[in-house]
């Protein structure tokens, strides 16, 4: 292979190996990536962005009891051929879409060791290339992709990039937190250290990583000797601090991302985010707002 494809971001690693446990019970029997929002599972939305950056090569690393996501994304003939009896082309068009949308892959994580032993699992099917990983809480509005710029930024300077937001200092100890340098680009921060879920008073900002990467096939000879971290997992925070404080290396860049995001990490972020989205949507947006106009002086 090329030095210039080695350079190129072509793959998509997705983890969703994850139990799903804050979603209890709907999640006992149905994997937490299948929940609808509105009318799709999040984990389309997710697919769906990765191949509007260009990205036709999707790795998803999952565990068990997510055979739904697989049977999601396969063609189902029994019905398909009873919508197209019924003329139905809108629906038949729905339903064969997730079959189509990109080259599909799957490996198991085993043991649910963190997020750097799932992105670990993917070094076999990614190998000597960068690649973008995306997680399935963190929905973009495709009107604001961040994706684009990171892979941008990848590409031009070598090094792994993380999706950077600003948040208020006392959330900022749910997420992983940068340590930033200014640039030349307004939108890209020299990532100069990392810490994962500290203390406000520890932070060393309020720029939070969200569930966007694009890492440089480096990280996987980190990720084999990282130790387990917070929550006694291999957490890709540290092997992404390692790389930040390579002097030899080409580094880790953040984008610093100011589009619209929807959180489906809990329960109330997730009612929020389909509310928000079928709010945008043509077919639902005037009467669901009308409807919410009228519901919310009701409320106590």
């Amino acid at each position: 292979m090329s030095d210039e494809a080695q350079r190129t971001v072509r793959k998509a690693v997705i983890p969703v190996a994850g139990l799903g446990t804050r979603f209890l019970p709907a999640t006992k029997a149905t994997p937490k990536e299948m929940l609808p929002v509105v009318d799709k599972p999040a984990i389309q939305y997710v697919i769906e962005e990765a191949v509007d950056a260009g990205l036709q090569d999707v790795l998803m690393i999952t565990g068990r009891n997510k055979r739904p996501l697989e049977d999601h994304f396969d063609r189902v003939d029994g019905l398909e051929a009873a919508l197209a009896q019924k003329g139905d082309d809108k629906k038949l068009a729905a339903v064969r879409h997730p079959s189509e949308l990109a080259d599909i892959h799957y490996v198991r994580q085993g043991d649910p060791r963190g997020l750097g032993h799932a992105v670990l699992k993917g070094r076999q099917h990614v190998g000597n290339e960068p690649f973008a990983v995306l997680l399935g809480d963190d929905l973009i509005d495709e009107r604001s992709p961040i994706l684009p710029k990171m892979i941008e930024v990848a590409e031009k300077t070598g090094g792994s990039v993380v999706a950077l937001m600003e948040v208020p200092p006392e959330a900022i100890r749910l997420y992983g937190c940068a340590a930033v340098e200014a640039t030349s680009d307004d939108e890209v921060v020299k990532v100069t250290d990392l810490v994962e879920k500290p203390a406000t008073e520890d932070a060393p900002s309020n720029l939070a990583i969200i569930g966007r990467y694009v890492l440089a096939p480096e990280i996987f000879d980190v990720l084999e000797t990282t130790k387990p971290g917070r929550g006694n997992e291999i957490q890709l925070t540290d092997a992404l601090q390692e790389l930040a404080g390579d002097v030899d290396g080409h580094g880790v860049y953040g984008v610093v991302f100011k589009g619209a995001r929807y959180d489906t990490g809990d329960k109330l972020d997730y009612l929020k985010a389909v509310v928000q989205i079928a709010c945008d949507r043509e077919d639902l947006g005037d009467d669901l707002k009308a409807w919410l106009r009228d519901f919310v002086p009701t409320l106590d």
